[in-house]
């Protein structure tokens, strides 16, 4: 490195953000996942040891993925290389591989590679990595917000221990907070802020166990704050408040947490409890969730989950549907709101959904019988000739409007799909169809 390079790198680090800036350079400086990071944890004893192999940082955004490569950078003898994948290619890749064979073979090193985001690599260009994984030409370490069981390429997870990062604890934030306003080296100290316990807890908590968005708020308020007339900066609520103007929910509309939400918002409904199915539809408005989607679930969620029990509750959750199309948000929140718990709240059957699966393995699994001739369409000349119609009941012609005869095909008339429950209205469904099969039969 000559003199210009040193230069600029030093500038590099003196305008890097906060976050950066604070970045640990050992293991013993990292706050929080004690579960994966405490004294004697196998991810600790390796980094320390300078064993790590392939390893897969799991985790949301802020918790610690590129801080852990980092410090993994810093502690390995041997070389490391980093490639973020929303921007490299194979090219880049295969750089990386050649200069580690290189290494490998002249000096006996070993090369680690950093792949950042590696759930942006498709399936080709992560099966290009294999070979060279599998042979110990390079150490992978991967790092994705996206669950790796369904980014990640078996044959990679095969041979790569896959740690989960956990969104740092609130006491975690406020230590980084405070070494963020006191440390002269690497933060802010040198501004002589100060900050009171409330906005240090407001901040700890709306970070929602983001460390980077915590800093990257102090960092705001420390630069943007008048000096007080002791010289000082003073970070008091309200200067913690306009540092971050709206909490960001963490929620991607094409990963883990729109699948974790809003299968969660579907199973308090069904669970019948409606403060839950409201949480968590404003997760999903506040984050921004198509409304659209969100109706198509409370649709799905009155028939399967609710079903007969209280057939309104698919009417509500079909005219919630239209309606929101017509008004848009941000008024359709309500009208997604008053769905959402009239399904919650409504008594529940799956006695239709199960009736169906059933009747869909029946037809699957067994042979096409054919439907009894009396059943059959009638309404063309000849008809009668092949029998099809002969005999047939019109049940409007008997008592309860209701007539015993067979539906079912052959080999199929013992079988039951449909058998409603005790609950709601389908406890009235079950009485009538006893009472009037019971009288058919007395009078048949």
């Amino acid at each position: 490195m000559d003199l210009f390079d040193y230069m600029r790198e030093e500038k590099m680090k003196d305008e890097s953000p906060l976050a950066a800036r604070l970045r640990p350079t050992t293991i013993d400086e990292v706050v929080g996942q004690e579960h994966i990071l405490g004294k004697d944890k196998l991810l600790t004893r390796a980094i320390k040891a300078d064993k790590l192999s392939s390893v897969i940082f799991y985790g949301p955004p802020g918790t610690g993925k590129t801080t852990l490569a980092k410090v993994i950078a810093n502690t390995t003898k041997a070389d490391f290389k980093q490639i973020n994948a929303t921007v490299a290619g194979k090219k880049d890749m295969e750089e990386v591989v050649e200069g580690a064979k290189k290494t490998l073979g002249m000096y006996g090193r070993g090369t680690i590679l950093f792949i950042d985001e590696i759930h942006r690599f498709n399936k080709s260009q992560q099966d290009y990595l294999l070979p060279f994984v599998e042979d110990g030409t390079i150490v992978l370490i991967g790092a994705t917000t996206e669950n790796p069981y369904f980014e990640v390429n078996n044959a990679l997870l095969s041979r790569s221990a896959i740690f989960e990062l956990k969104p740092l604890e609130k006491e975690d934030i406020k230590t980084l907070i405070l070494r963020a306003v006191n440390d002269k080296e690497k933060g802010m100290g040198s501004f002589h802020a100060y900050i009171d316990d409330d906005a240090l807890d407001f901040l700890a908590e709306i970070a929602n166990g983001d460390a980077r968005k915590a800093l990257n708020a102090i960092e705001l308020g420390i630069l943007t704050t008048e000096k007080d007339g002791d010289g000082r900066i003073h970070i008091d609520l309200g200067v913690a408040q306009e540092c971050i103007q709206k909490r960001a929910v963490r929620y991607d509309k094409d990963g883990d947490n729109h699948y974790d939400t809003i299968s969660a918002f579907i199973k308090s409904m069904r669970g019948s409890d409606p403060d839950a199915a409201v949480y968590y539809l404003a997760r999903m408005l506040y984050a921004g969730e198509d409304i659209k989607f969100i109706s198509r679930r409370i649709m799905i969620c009155a028939s399967e989950d609710v079903g007969n029990a209280d057939p309104m509750a698919m009417v509500v959750a079909a005219s919630a549907a239209q309606e929101i199309e017509r008004v848009g948000m941000p008024e359709a929140q309500i009208i997604l709101s008053q769905a959402a718990i009239y399904v919650a709240c409504a008594p529940k059957s799956n006695a239709s959904y199960l009736a169906i699966d059933k009747a869909m393995r029946m037809v699957g699994e067994t042979k096409t019988m054919p439907i009894p001739p009396h059943l059959q369409d009638a309404h063309y000349k000849g008809s009668a000739k092949l029998g099809h119609g002969v005999g047939y009941r019109y049940a409007h012609d008997f008592p309860n409007h209701y007539v015993k005869q067979q539906y079912l095909p052959d080999g199929l008339t013992e079988e039951t799909f449909y058998n409603p429950s005790e609950m709601g209205y389908e406890k009235n469904i079950a009485e009538h169809m006893k009472r009037i099969k019971g009288n058919a039969e007395e009078t048949d």
